[in-house]
């Protein structure tokens, strides 16, 4: 009787097939890239630009764009050292004053005004971003419990409509809604209706409340806009997170804080590091438009001051110092956020 068996050819050891080195050399060749990959100190050799040819080409139009509109224009701070005259040629035939424009604003005639409009600037956007923050987090959380698809595009909708309004009718709109209730002022009329004042309060004039009102504003015309990355971030949670929770009894509220809130940590992180940046460059309109002599003292931001003293004024040398302490005070920022949110073990830039 013919033995139909076939023999296994084994190893040196006779233990595995002999199939088995090939196949743990293919794992370890993956293992290889993975950590290759993982390397931050890779070095950039031609045949990986060749490979990467096509994103790197679809990349220099914005390399353009940035270079030419971002840092072309930087040759232009000189004028912050020069006491700037249009008339005078080019920004090489200026006067050079050194660093007395900085005095200027800093310690001279402007200090003290230009201290108080660094205060408002900071005071309006820390506000606005805390404000802003925390409800779009709460909105967020709030739509992604709906579960009627319709409805909450509806809500969706009506939430990010605001964002397309110009900052112009949005200070209009503003404007009428704290005016007087003769003149369609319905914020006064429904604290009256609730008997929370007595009589009618003139918010416009009162300059303690010009902080809330400009963070208010921006509240309802961005809070649907800001919460398109959180829900994003909600919608990349693992599903089977809250299918073992509800097993374990957990209801809603127990779901929200204990897994959707820990999920979307590094995106919060994140966009509050990038919007740190941000925070002497507030909106410009909205403290524009709903400022006036009475209530200067807190609405004056640093465009504001640029504007008024600087262009409108032709001290120009004035309005690109307090440019680049703009930019100084940003890079600075972003830069101990990112630090401080890297020695607390969170999500970070760089």
């Amino acid at each position: 009787m013919t033995d139909t068996t076939v023999s296994t050819p084994v190893t040196a050891t006779g233990l595995e097939p002999a199939l088995e080195p090939a196949s743990s050399s293919r794992a370890q060749k993956r293992k290889a890239r993975k950590k290759a990959a993982k390397d931050p100190k890779r070095k950039i050799t031609w045949d990986r630009v060749w490979a990467q040819r096509a994103l790197l080409a679809m990349s220099v139009p914005l390399l353009m764009y940035q270079i030419l509109f971002k840092y072309v224009p930087v040759y232009g701070w000189a004028i912050a050292f020069q006491r700037y005259k249009p008339g005078r040629g080019s920004i090489w035939n200026q006067q050079w004053v050194g660093l007395q424009n900085f005095h200027n604003l800093f310690t001279g005639v402007n200090g003290e005004r230009f201290r108080q409009v660094v205060v408002n600037t900071m005071g309006q956007s820390v506000l606005t971003l805390i404000v802003g923050t925390f409800g779009a987090i709460v909105l967020a959380l709030l739509l992604n419990e709906v579960k009627n698809l319709p409805f909450k595009r509806i809500l969706q909708n009506i939430t990010y409509m605001p964002h397309f309004l110009s900052w112009v009718i949005v200070a209009s709109l503003a404007s009428v809604a704290l005016s007087l209730p003769s003149s369609g002022g319905f914020i006064n009329q429904g604290l009256m209706s609730l008997h929370l004042v007595d009589h009618p309060v003139l918010f416009l004039t009162q300059p303690n409340y010009f902080w809330e009102i400009v963070a208010g504003t921006n509240l309802w015309k961005e809070l649907g806009w800001n919460t398109i990355l959180y829900l994003a971030a909600i919608t990349a949670i693992d599903p089977g997170l809250y299918e073992a929770a509800e097993v374990d009894g957990a209801g809603r509220y127990r779901k929200m804080f204990s897994i959707t809130l820990p999920s979307i940590k590094p995106t919060i992180v994140v966009l509050l590091i990038i919007n740190s940046g941000w925070i002497l460059s507030t909106n410009f309109e909205l403290p524009y438009f709903l400022g006036n002599g009475l209530v200067s003292e807190k609405s004056e931001t640093i465009d504001v001051f640029v504007l008024r003293y600087g262009y409108q004024l032709g001290n120009y040398s004035l309005a690109v110092v307090a440019g680049i302490f703009k930019t100084i005070v940003a890079v600075i920022l972003v830069g101990s956020a990112n630090l401080a949110a890297k020695r607390l073990n969170q999500e970070t830039l760089v």
